[in-house]
């Protein structure tokens, strides 16, 4: 039995490197949490980032989980940082007896076709759907299409590999794209099933949200709730802005949190962090998706205490709140304007001294080669506001923005 003293302690599933990874760590020694890592590294190596993180195998999550059970370590819970992370975590806990989502539900979280079924099914309004093998002849999907619509590969998170299509010809051309960015080698090297099938669907019209929540014995808690003012129509659907709280009116907010709940249900979601993506139009709120796992990467600095509240919840404790002290906040993924390599970028210190601005952070590195969407998944950086609304949070980010000017040299074809 645990002593009085003992500090709890949690399991972090992650990537090798990565922001939040260290924002985890830092925020489990601020709430008196320990933290054992789990990391996709080579187990031959013997320790070569110096954090005694245990090596997994992500393509092998039973082999991860017993892995982790063959330590004879007790955790009192479980996070994980990313989609992959989030499956092998969530088939850990399984076998280790801890709290956190089902595999089943993570593994539907992460095929957009399982997901349309379950929301389908739940009674959630869902558009007409399909999905074909990467092998079909383009014209043969595009005779069964509802236009406009939106193809999209199942497996892959974000927006990449996302394409709208008004007509055949923009269909033809929009799955032989999503085709080849399905045979790059970076995808085929972790290729699941589902990366072998394109799903078509009805483009939805509306505005576009997210919610940050988590979620405790199946209920869900709102922790943000996200407008993105850009607006997503197409052709390809790079988000930009992200800032809350949400300015719509009180009605619309609750179809949005109650449509999000149901999702997470119908999926099967029932401890840990969720991070949900939406539409909303006249007819209601239509979910996209949602992951068992929190905002990605850097864009959680816009939730001042968010790691730390994860933290807290996963090891039992009470988990406190997201700490905004009544301030609206912003996050906006830089985007790529065109392809090229990265040469620098000048207008940082002007960018910065925008009022509203809290930090300019410019994460593409000189002589990196840029791939902008629906193949790429990165960004050039991110800027972050906090102001008294949302819509001077906003206005500061697009003033920043307008004063960053970046050197994008044309890459030379490999001969």
């Amino acid at each position: 039995m645990k002593s009085k003293l003992e500090r709890p302690r949690v399991l972090l599933v992650a990537a090798t490197t990565g922001y939040q990874s260290r924002a985890f760590v830092d925020a489990a020694t601020s709430v008196g949490v320990s933290v054992s890592l789990a990391t996709d590294r080579c187990h031959i190596l013997d320790d070569p980032w110096g954090d005694h993180a245990y090596a997994l195998r992500f393509e092998d999550p039973e082999g991860s989980a017993e892995t982790l059970a063959a330590t004879g370590e007790h955790w009192d819970g479980i996070i994980a940082v990313g989609d992959r992370p989030a499956y092998v975590a969530s088939v850990a806990a399984a076998r280790l007896g801890l709290p956190f989502h089902p595999p089943e539900a993570v593994a539907a979280s992460g095929n957009k076709l399982m997901a349309r079924e379950l929301f389908r099914r739940a009674g959630l309004p869902v558009p007409a759907y399909f999905a074909v093998p990467l092998e079909t002849k383009p014209l043969e999907a595009a005779a069964r299409a509802h236009f406009p619509c939106v193809l999209k590969p199942l497996g892959l998170s974000g927006s990449r590999g996302v394409i709208r299509a008004n007509n055949s010809a923009e269909f033809v051309s929009a799955f032989e794209r999503i085709r080849a960015l399905l045979h790059l080698p970076d995808i085929r090297r972790t290729a699941r099933p589902q990366d072998s099938l394109i799903q078509i669907e009805q483009f939805i019209p509306g505005r576009e949200f997210a919610l940050e929540g988590i979620m405790t014995a199946g209920a869900l808690r709102v922790l943000a709730l996200f407008d993105k003012p850009d607006p997503l129509d197409g052709p390809f659907f790079e988000e930009t802005i992200y800032a809350t709280p949400s300015r719509e009116p009180g009605p619309v907010q609750q179809s949005i949190i109650e449509a999000a709940a149901s999702a997470a249900r119908a999926l099967g979601l029932r401890h840990g962090p969720v991070h949900a993506e939406m539409r909303v139009n006249e007819a209601g709120a239509w979910m996209l998706e949602i992951a068992a796992r929190p905002i990605g990467g850097l864009c959680a600095r816009v939730l001042p205490g968010l790691e730390a509240l994860i933290v807290r919840h996963a090891a039992g404790m009470p988990p406190g709140d997201i700490a905004l002290e009544g301030r609206s906040a912003g996050v906006m993924m830089v985007p790529i304007p065109q392809g090229g390599i990265y040469a620098g970028v000048s207008g940082v210190e002007e960018a910065a001294a925008v009022a509203g601005i809290d930090d300019v952070i410019i994460t593409a590195k000189e002589g990196q080669a840029l791939i902008p969407l629906p193949e790429g998944s990165s960004y050039l950086g991110f800027l972050f506001a906090r102001a008294p609304a949302p819509a001077d949070v906003e206005t500061a980010l697009r003033s920043a923005h307008a004063k960053l000017r970046f050197e994008i040299r044309t890459a030379l074809p490999v001969l």
